[in-house]
């Protein structure tokens, strides 16, 4: 599943159900491609983070891909870099 290109509080809710149906009818791994991601806010994260526990409720592996730069680095402000599996990257300025 593709991320749209703007994910912010207003398209949050409804991404993030859109998120949790696809990850339902997937039984292997699940990939998120983030890479058009261009207009976001921390919802974007909590949207994340909505993919991770429906994944990990259903036992799967979720793999975000072409996370931008400034989400990861909003993702490492947050502390949730661990749990995206946002690779740590000392140029990235916190």
């Amino acid at each position: 599943m593709a991320l749209p290109a703007v994910l912010t509080q207003a398209q949050a809710t409804a991404v993030a159900a859109q998120l949790e149906q696809a990850i339902s009818l997937h039984s292997g791994g699940f990939v998120l491609d983030a890479s058009a991601l261009q207009q976001f806010d921390s919802s974007a994260l909590a949207v994340l983070l909505t993919g991770l526990r429906a994944s990990s409720a259903k036992g799967i592996h979720l793999d975000v891909r072409g996370l931008p730069a400034r989400a990861q680095q909003l993702a490492q402000v947050y502390g949730l870099s661990g749990l995206l599996q946002v690779p740590a990257d000392s140029s990235l300025p916190v």
